[in-house]
């Protein structure tokens, strides 16, 4: 018997990602064994590294409804999107799997509060992907199979990925010059999916990044495309998921840089360098740990910890997307020496903030 599910667009985007082959090796929604070994174990039942749930939540009366069903077909916008073969219905202690996910059940941590608000049942099972659905941000993605073939069109054999939610400035600026030193080029995937209020808009994080590159990075050796996919602000496990997806997206190496994913002083400035390490040589793909980066005005520009003696001092301040939002948001220009003119300039005419979040 056959059922029908419509997703929202969140939903969607996570059967999007599964079947294009972004969080491989998951071919569907996690089941509740796949579930409760990675929350608890950050791995899948066969082993696989894997730190973050990927669930498709439904309510109880719907799972009720779907119980019988051998099909369930999927709807996006009032189009049949894909199709899921359920196996399970669960649920789960959501404040303890909260806990060992982001390391706390406090709901005003954005992630937190976005995973004990999913609907209470969650369906495991495996998933196609029958009809891909169009947004505004589309033209900027690639898929997998796209990246692949861009790296190997320019004979590129080492490949960095670049994970941020920002617009860039000095200090992410920095971690990509660092990181060419090391590969044959950079895939920057600014992630561009559901987000919390005060986060950059789409728009913006991509005119920021056009403005970089090209003009102050070498073009030819940056392959420039989005994530669309929910921002889990899980921090160290974040970076975790973020390398797996880049490996599956044909990188060689995935940059983790200070509070990668974190938000808010959750986590602490090297926590995923340290969670990192823990998976080394399982991932499939090198992390390329970076320090910093701060300004320091006495050395009179970028440095980190390990190549700056003034560093604790007050001549070095962290150059943070925090700050700089707030900066743009109360309409002034930052400091040049920490977001170049030029960047600033390229925002002009469009929405910087996302002030609802997408259902």
């Amino acid at each position: 018997m056959s059922e029908s599910l419509a997703l929202n667009r969140n939903q969607y985007l996570e059967l999007e990602k599964i079947a294009l082959g972004a969080f491989a090796p998951l071919d569907g929604f996690m089941t509740e064994a796949q579930f409760r070994s990675v929350v608890e174990t950050m791995r899948l039942p066969d082993g696989h590294v894997f730190s973050i749930p990927v669930v498709l939540d439904i309510d109880k009366d719907t799972a009720d409804r779907f119980e019988a069903a051998s099909q369930i077909d999927l709807y996006h916008d009032g189009v049949c999107v894909g199709r899921l073969w359920p196996s399970d219905f669960y649920g789960c202690d959501r404040p303890a799997a909260a806990r060992h996910v982001f390391g706390t059940d406090d709901p005003s941590h954005p992630g937190v509060a976005y995973f004990l608000g999913l609907k209470a049942v969650f369906v495991g099972g495996r998933v196609e992907l029958l009809r891909r659905t169009t947004f505004d941000i589309s033209p900027d993605e690639l898929t997998p199979e796209e990246t692949r073939a861009a790296f190997k069109a320019r004979g590129w054999t080492t490949v960095g990925g670049f994970q941020t939610r920002n617009v860039p400035h000095r200090a992410h600026e920095y971690l990509l010059r660092v990181a060419l030193e090391h590969v044959d080029g950079l895939f920057v995937q600014p992630l561009v999916g559901h987000r919390r209020d005060g986060d950059y808009t789409p728009q913006a994080v991509m005119r920021g990044y056009r403005a970089l590159v090209g003009s102050f990075l070498p073009k030819d050796r940056i392959v420039l495309g989005i994530l669309s996919t929910v921002m889990r602000y899980a921090g160290p496990r974040e970076a975790i998921f973020h390398a797996i997806i880049r490996r599956n997206y044909g990188c060689t190496h995935f940059i983790v840089g200070r509070d990668h994913a974190g938000v808010g002083g959750w986590y602490g400035d090297y926590d995923a360098h340290a969670l990192t390490k823990h998976f080394d040589g399982e991932l499939g793909i090198e992390i390329m740990r970076l320090k910093g980066p701060y300004h320091c005005d006495i050395c009179d520009g970028i440095v980190t910890e390990k190549t700056c003696p003034h560093f604790g001092t007050p001549a070095t301040r962290a150059i943070s997307g925090t700050d700089m939002r707030r900066i743009l948001v109360d309409g002034a220009v930052p400091d040049p020496r920490l977001m170049r003119p030029e960047i600033v300039a390229a925002l002009k005419g469009v929405s910087l903030f996302i002030e609802q979040s997408d259902p």
